[in-house]
């Protein structure tokens, strides 16, 4: 049966093009859905431009044909704007208005179209799923990539093989992989198939079918080693300068962002392969102005930045304690010399950032159009790395099956020029492990 799905104000301000992603199935947009969107057109913020790009969407659609009886789209469908003088009971009626009316056009259309027709009510706000399947309207939230967290891709895998070959591993410094069907700098665990305790950590050559061994296995970054395999096979990646795109995911405490800052510490202070380590974290939500705080930029920044000032102040300490120094230097002699640079992500568009080290934490809070709006600034010698939970969400219309972060593991896993890996184990302290698993 074809399906007739009716989007809400939010999908469409979460992703300008999602009205074309039900193949040839039908969209109905209703018209306060509309309005909703021209509220939001003058902002100057990420709901703005996305406001306006539907608004050009719908325009070009409308010169086509009529949006009141539905223009054919490319993938099929169609997609009409629709209108109704229907109104929901006032029991289940609220103060949010449109909603209520956004809902009264699709209880119409599932009266009318109910018998030859599948009325699909879609939209990123629970508690609007909740009011529609009360009133008898099946509903979903829109995830066109839904993956499942514990189903991400890890960036490694676990080989079982004889122990003659863990030997022959070691020795030659290579091992013939027994089938070519992994992902361009994905991670191998070979474990001796008799003996789970004998085993090896290896990079996956595809071009010569070859289990490698990792150029940067006992390597440290700014005095910090890798203290668990996951680690390791984040270290090697942030640390490769010929790998462009990293991204980390893991819970709270598992190191990503310390990984990522003492490798940006190294390539820039150290190498100086990079000219200047930047880092920034969405002031959320994405886009809206940093004011409300007292000050100049870079104090009205400094609330939203003290878990990164916290980590580099953690590895000036170490570089100290390494030098036999009795006091560390300060994260602003970083920024003062022109190392490290913070800023927040809300002034990037339009910009070309090239030759850095950019660090984007907290990643799970964008979306996949913004991840976009920040990948694709990378200009020459750049190297991006996203960090984030995507269990520990802020955004309201985002999850943790569709975000920004989220959506890089899924779309770089084949390009040689990216690496993932999730952490699974936290390191932080054992208080903070037992908090991330019991709370």
């Amino acid at each position: 049966m074809k399906k007739t799905f009716i989007l809400d104000t939010n999908v469409l301000l979460h992703d300008p093009r999602a009205m074309f992603s039900f193949e040839d199935n039908d969209v109905v947009i209703p018209i306060y859905v509309v309005e909703e969107i021209d509220n939001f057109k003058k902002e100057l913020s990420e709901l703005g431009r996305n406001a306006r790009e539907v608004s050009r969407h719908l325009d070009t659609l409308r010169e086509e044909g009529s949006l009141s009886k539905g223009v054919k789209l490319d993938s099929g469908g169609t997609l009409r704007v629709a209108i109704t003088s229907r109104t929901l009971p006032p029991e289940i009626t609220t103060d949010r208005g449109q909603d209520s009316r956004i809902l009264a056009v699709a209880v119409d259309l599932q009266e009318k179209l109910g018998s030859t027709q599948k009325i699909v009510f879609i939209t990123k706000d629970s508690n609007l799923r909740i009011r529609a399947d009360a009133i008898g309207l099946e509903t979903e939230n829109f995830a066109p990539e839904h993956i499942e967290v514990d189903e991400l891709y890890t960036g490694f895998s676990t080989l079982d093989v004889a122990g003659t070959d863990i030997d022959a591993f070691y020795a030659q410094n290579c091992l013939t992989l027994p089938d070519p069907y992994y992902s361009p700098n994905e991670y191998l665990v070979l474990k001796n198939r008799d003996n789970p305790s004998h085993t090896a950590l290896a990079r996956a050559n595809l071009h010569d079918r070859q289990a490698m061994p990792i150029p940067t296995l006992k390597h440290s970054a700014w005095g910090v080693r890798p203290r668990n395999k996951e680690q390791i096979f984040a270290m090697d990646l942030l640390l490769d300068d010929s790998i462009k795109l990293v991204s980390l995911v893991g819970k709270a405490g598992t190191g990503k962002t310390l990984l990522a800052i003492a490798a940006g510490l190294q390539k820039v202070a150290e190498e100086r392969v990079f000219q200047r380590l930047l880092v920034s974290r969405p002031i959320f939500p994405l886009g809206r102005d940093i004011g409300f705080l007292p000050g100049d930029v870079e104090e009205k920044l400094n609330p939203w930045m003290q878990p990164i000032f916290d980590n580099v102040e953690y590895l000036m300490g170490l570089t100290a304690s390494r030098k036999n120094e009795k006091h560390s230097r300060s994260y602003k002699e970083l920024i003062d010399l022109g190392i490290m640079q913070i800023e927040p992500l809300t002034y990037i568009r339009g910009r070309s950032i090239a030759s850095q080290f950019m660090i984007v934490d907290e990643a799970q809070n964008l979306t996949p159009h913004e991840v976009k709006t920040i990948v694709s600034r990378a200009g020459e010698g750049t190297k991006i790395v996203l960090t984030g939970d995507p269990y520990q969400i802020d955004h309201p219309y985002v999850d943790s099956t569709n975000n920004g972060l989220i959506h890089v593991v899924n779309r770089f896993r084949g390009e040689k020029i990216a690496g993932h890996v999730k952490l699974a184990k936290g390191e932080r302290s054992e208080l903070a492990e037992i908090a991330a698993n019991l709370l």
